[in-house]
């Protein structure tokens, strides 16, 4: 059964894309799966919390969430569904509605507690739309949650769960700087300086040869990005896929750190989709983590890409449920994990700007 699966996956392959028939169907069903489970108010429902190691505490069950709701129009936007028109345009319109709501007072994109993560996503999802659109009530909602973004940048160049804290990690500093290229791109204010500070963050995480005691914890290896800048922090697929995401969002696409991730990457790969896919039932690290891969390895192109793509189309094939959903065993849910997995299945489409090369 899945020799055959393979057999069909290779052989419908677009050349172009990189993309299959198989997975393009699958997407589509995400979607139509989606489309049924959004609210009345134009959000989608999940669990509200986060990760602890490799668990998830949720302190808000299944109530409306920003991050997910974001990610969720993402995926359709991806699909080439354009507010206001087509299959899904109504359900794109909705989901634009119910982000505007949640935008607070100094920017803040939030409800029932969703952090930083979710503040970002909702960015991202609403400067793609307003470069489509361009609606008027768009535009004084992005520059708030822009400028908030901004100012929640701590001394290091980066971010963390909450905004105006001193801390700060890799993966939520990829979402920010996802935003912040998306917002740029279309025309909203984003000092220079934020970018470079990111970059400056990014850099400081990278495991190097010539780092002193580079392998003193977690088995990290040059190519790898740290969690946080200090050598004792953990080294591990999705972060380096986060890593590379961030160089590349602020207009880096090749150099040495990314060169020694993309490799790294793809040592990895394998073990790390195995893991954490259908074998965990959809942990919320296959998600996250490959969001950001596809992302990586999409823009660096070539053999490299082409064989990301085999190897994770395959696994969201054999994880697809029936009803067209991708479970998330541990993390938000099953929204999340189905909106996120039409995102990887059709962001080598290049329907968005911010995924195009």
């Amino acid at each position: 059964m899945i020799l055959c699966s393979l057999l069909l996956l290779l052989q419908t392959a677009d050349p172009l894309s990189g993309l299959s028939t198989s997975g393009l169907e699958a997407a589509e069903r995400g979607l139509q799966y989606l489309a049924e489970q959004q609210q009345e108010d134009g959000s989608w429902t999940a669990d509200v919390g986060y990760k602890l190691e490799e668990g998830y505490r949720v302190w808000n069950r299944d109530a409306a969430h920003v991050g997910v709701t974001a990610l969720a129009g993402m995926a359709f936007l991806s699909g080439g569904h354009v507010p206001g028109r087509g299959k899904y345009g109504s359900v794109v319109d909705k989901t634009v509605d119910y982000l505007l709501k949640q935008v607070h007072q100094d920017g803040y994109i939030t409800s029932n507690e969703t952090r930083m993560y979710s503040h970002a996503f909702s960015t991202l999802f609403l400067a793609e739309v307003y470069g489509m659109t361009e609606r008027d009530d768009l535009r004084p909602a992005l520059q708030k949650a822009v400028d908030l973004i901004v100012a929640s940048q701590n001394e290091q160049g980066g971010w963390r769960y909450q905004p105006h804290v001193a801390d700060a990690d890799m993966s939520v500093a990829a979402c920010q700087v996802l935003a912040l290229r998306s917002a740029r791109n279309i025309g909203i204010q984003v000092p220079v300086s934020t970018i470079d500070e990111a970059v400056s963050y990014v850099r400081k995480s990278a495991v190097r040869e010539d780092d002193p005691d580079w392998s003193i914890h977690m088995q990290a290896k040059p190519g790898d990005f740290r969690y946080q800048p200090d050598l004792q922090s953990r080294a591990t697929f999705p972060l380096t896929a986060a890593g590379i995401t961030i160089l590349h969002g602020a207009g880096v696409y090749a150099d040495a750190d990314i060169e020694k991730g993309i490799k790294r990457m793809e040592s990895q790969l394998g073990s790390f989709t195995k893991r954490f896919g259908k074998r965990a039932g959809g942990h919320y690290y296959f998600y996250y983590g490959h969001y950001y891969a596809v992302q990586a390895f999409h823009i660096v192109g070539g053999e490299s890409y082409r064989n990301y793509l085999r190897v994770v189309q395959q696994e969201l094939l054999e994880m697809q449920r029936s009803d067209g959903s991708w479970p998330n065993r541990t993390g938000p849910g099953t929204n999340y994990g189905t909106a996120t997995a039409c995102l990887i299945l059709q962001i080598p489409k290049e329907y968005l700007p911010i995924f195009t090369r």
